[in-house]
């Protein structure tokens, strides 16, 4: 099973997660002291983890870094893919990943 899956059969960490994709989404916008668009990567993955964690409310997660991993690699892979234009030889040098390990990615989430 994968980190993915682990979160979509979870109805508790389904929800956490909608949540702080919504919290990230309002201070990407402003709605916040400090906009994430104005944010470092480390900072604005800081502050979406103690959102993440505030939100447990006491409740359990297990297999964080498989999570945020899958909800941080998908992103990255398609933004740099699209500013490769689509050249996926150019984006793997970019990521410092073999094209082949670079198409597997892809595939898995479903970007190809």
């Amino acid at each position: 099973m994968t980190s993915s899956q682990a979160v979509d059969q979870n109805p508790a960490l389904t929800e956490l997660d909608a949540r702080a994709s919504r919290d990230l989404t309002k201070a990407a916008e402003g709605a916040g002291p400090r906009s994430v668009t104005d944010m470092p990567l480390r900072e604005a993955v800081e502050a979406a983890m103690r959102r993440y964690f505030d939100h447990l409310d006491g409740g359990t997660v297990t297999d964080l870094h498989a999570m945020v991993i899958a909800e941080v690699e998908a992103p990255l892979l398609a933004s740099v893919l699209e500013h490769a234009q689509g050249n996926q030889t150019r984006a793997a040098e970019m990521l410092g990943l073999n094209r082949g390990t670079l198409r597997k990615k892809l595939k898995h989430y479903g970007l190809i």
